[in-house]
C-alpha cells in the first residue's frame, strides 16, 4: 500500500520536493536499480492532461530519496486548485512496478505573472 504525502504547488514557480520511499519496517528503501515517475491529474479518472513530474532518485540510492520536480512553466500552465498524483518505482530487470507514495497536490494561485 502506497504512502499519503500531501503536497503544495505555487503556480509559476519552480517547484521541488524530495520524498523518501520506506519499506514495510519503515526503513528507506534502496532504490538501485529502479526508475522513479509520477505523474498529477484533476482526478483519478480525468481525460485532461496529466502533468509529469521530472523525478530523480538521489546519487545515493541506498538513501529511497526521490526528487519530484516542475518547472515554472509547468507550474504556471497549472490551473489553481485540487489535483491528485502518485509516485512510482520500476525495476529496471524484471519490469516490476509499485506505487509507492500518492497524495494530494493543492496548486496555489499567483498574482504576479
Amino acid at each position: 500500500m502506497a504512502a499519503i504525502a500531501n503536497l503544495t504547488i505555487d503556480q509559476g514557480a519552480n517547484f521541488t520536493s524530495d520524498v523518501t520511499v520506506k519499506d514495510a519496517n519503515a526503513n528507506a528503501f534502496n532504490l538501485t536499480g529502479y526508475t522513479a515517475r509520477a505523474k498529477m491529474a484533476k482526478g483519478y479518472s480525468s481525460t485532461r492532461t496529466r502533468t509529469d513530474f521530472t523525478c530523480t532518485i538521489a546519487g545515493d540510492a541506498t538513501t529511497g530519496v526521490v526528487s519530484l520536480s516542475l518547472s515554472a512553466t509547468q507550474t504556471g500552465a497549472l490551473d489553481d486548485g485540487r489535483y491528485v498524483y502518485d509516485l512510482e518505482i520500476e525495476q529496471t530487470g524484471t519490469g516490476n512496478v509499485t506505487r509507492v507514495i500518492e497524495g494530494v497536490i493543492n496548486v496555489r494561485p499567483n498574482v504576479t505573472t
